[in-house]
């Protein structure tokens, strides 16, 4: 499917990066739309679900939208960015909240220890567990932009690993969904491949 036949949304999950992955998927070709219409969103060929802030704050924006019952049932591809990553989890022990539930598994705070920063900030080093489309054309050992407090843990659907205090997953996967926790649309030419290897998933999920 070529770029100018994709159609792209962007949740309204309340967060602050929308500007960057808008401009980053305009630099693909892609003119998304930022909504929290349900139908717009289940008819796009592909969904982003973005997120800078609070598990809590987001996903009670999701339930005021009436997209928390959705979400799971898309079976378009879907990615969720930084915290939208997070949210596709069970819960999450920032705010104790529950989340989406799509990946059975619980959001963590990253260890306080000697040396570490917190929020983990920066530039830091991937380890592919296992292959997916999303890592088309990545080397093993590349480096991505992080910024984030929690993290998930590692498990069947751990696509890539990084560390910070300890091993947590970069990448996910589960179904049609994939979750980053690093920001693609900051991570310079390896965050660019991502969104485009992204954009290819439709064939393989039978959109």
């Amino acid at each position: 499917m070529a770029a100018n036949q994709l159609s792209v949304a962007i949740i309204n999950s309340g967060g602050a990066n929308i500007n960057s992955v808008v401009f980053a998927l305009e630099r693909l070709g892609i003119e998304p739309v930022f909504t929290a219409d349900r139908d717009q969103i289940r008819h796009a060929s592909h969904v982003v679900l973005p997120g800078v802030g609070s598990a809590a704050a987001a996903m009670d924006q999701l339930q005021q939208s009436g997209l928390v019952e959705l979400i799971p049932d898309l079976t378009q591809p879907v990615i969720g960015i930084c915290l939208g990553m997070q949210l596709l989890f069970e819960s999450s022990a920032e705010g104790d909240v529950p989340c989406l539930g799509i990946i059975p598994a619980r959001i963590e705070a990253l260890p306080v220890e000697a040396g570490l920063t917190i929020p983990h900030m920066g530039w830091n080093r991937n380890a592919l567990v296992n292959q997916h489309a999303i890592l088309s054309d990545i080397e093993d050992g590349f480096y991505a932009y992080f910024v984030h407090s929690y993290a998930a843990p590692m498990g069947p659907w751990t696509v890539a690993r990084s560390r910070h205090g300890r091993e947590f997953s970069s990448i996910v996967s589960h179904r049609n969904f994939v979750g980053i926790q690093f920001h693609p649309e900051r991570s310079a030419t390896v965050g660019q491949q991502l969104l485009s290897n992204f954009l290819r998933l439709q064939s393989e999920v039978g959109v």
